[in-house]
């Protein structure tokens, strides 16, 4: 089994542009919430701004809103992930339109990946019985794998149609349990899916990664490509000033030692610093409410620390406190994540 391309990213922690968190809040507005309980503190209008971009973690609190507002129900993720079409995407889906054929379209996402929105890294697999998408979402948080999966998917075999309008799918199949009902499954997918398989991942005829797109046009893509590596490089650059930030409170534990500090370790003044994470679309206190979230998490997956120990090793003078943080941060409380991620031993081993 040979692999198409080498996905360009392995994580889903890149910054991104603002266009998908616009469409989930205009998603949220179709079913009767203001965007201030999707996004709170952001005017949906400064997300407008072409330059503008967020970290991932923006992206998957707003993924975590609509699915304490609206409802994490399949039906839900398949009907956001349909509303993700190649023009959401800008500059990276209009070279995805021109490509010549379905697998140099393939191949330029695959390259570009970190210009995209997933969460779920898309491996193409070139198999006999046919071209194999694999979504990966092994790193994806288990509180929204199942949800982000869907929407995932769903976005990609859109783009596809998009791309070419007759692609079908002759298999699909999921880790997860079997849904009451299929419904929204055979009309998103025009199949119905087998559930409890070993990966998630659809299949198509090999036959059309050779087809030709309707819309191609090589001088179109070879403009295209041209801006996307100048699009990654400023995402990147730009990123930069935030991964040092991350860095340093990771060193310090997560324990709150304050902007001014940290600047000072970056040599660079408060305010400047304040502006380069804006421009990153992030922020001190969003930085340290993220490395603090990771740490709690690997803390607590240990099974060995209790929440208290867990509390003051991340500069929390009361426990009360981080449960409240917690519980911002995931939806959930510490005690039920522990629930939920860490591994029960069998009484008597």
């Amino acid at each position: 089994m040979t692999e198409l391309a080498t996905p360009a990213i392995r994580d889903w922690d890149y910054p991104r542009g603002t266009a998908s968190v616009l469409l989930m809040l205009q998603f949220a507005e179709e079913h009767g919430i203001a965007p201030d309980r999707v996004l709170p503190g952001t005017p949906p209008e400064v997300l407008h701004a072409p330059e503008r971009q967020v970290d991932a973690r923006q992206e998957l609190a707003v993924v975590r809103a609509l699915c304490s507002t609206i409802g994490s129900g399949d039906d839900i993720a398949l009907d956001l992930g349909s509303r993700y079409r190649a023009s959401t995407f800008g500059i990276f889906g209009f070279a995805c339109l021109s490509s010549t054929t379905m697998r140099a379209a393939m191949e330029f996402a695959l390259r570009y990946l970190d210009l995209s929105f997933t969460f779920c890294v898309p491996h193409v697999e070139l198999a006999a019985d046919g071209i194999r998408l694999v979504m990966d979402d092994s790193r994806v948080p288990a509180d929204v794998s199942r949800f982000l999966v869907l929407r995932d998917l769903c976005a990609i075999h859109t783009v596809m149609r998009d791309l070419l309008p007759d692609v079908s799918l002759q298999r699909l199949e999921f880790r997860y349990s079997a849904p009451a009902t299929v419904d929204s499954y055979a009309d998103t997918f025009g199949l119905v899916p087998a559930f409890d398989a070993g990966q998630c991942r659809a299949t198509l005829d090999a036959a059309m990664l050779n087809r030709s797109l309707p819309q191609a046009n090589e001088q179109t893509v070879a403009l295209c490509a041209a801006q996307c590596d100048a699009l990654v490089a400023q995402r990147r650059t730009r990123s930069g000033t935030a991964q040092l930030v991350r860095e340093r409170l990771v060193r310090l534990g997560g324990v709150d030692a304050g902007m001014d500090a940290i600047a000072g370790q970056l040599t660079m003044s408060a305010r400047t610093l304040r502006r380069r994470l804006t421009d990153a679309g992030t922020g001190y206190r969003q930085l340290l409410d993220e490395v603090r979230q990771a740490l709690a998490e690997e803390m607590l997956n240990t099974g060995v620390l209790s929440v208290e120990d867990v509390a003051l090793r991340l500069g929390y003078a009361e426990a009360s406190s981080f449960i409240h943080a917690f519980k911002r941060w995931s939806g959930t409380t510490p005690a039920s994540y522990v629930r939920r991620s860490v591994p029960r031993v069998p009484p008597g081993r």
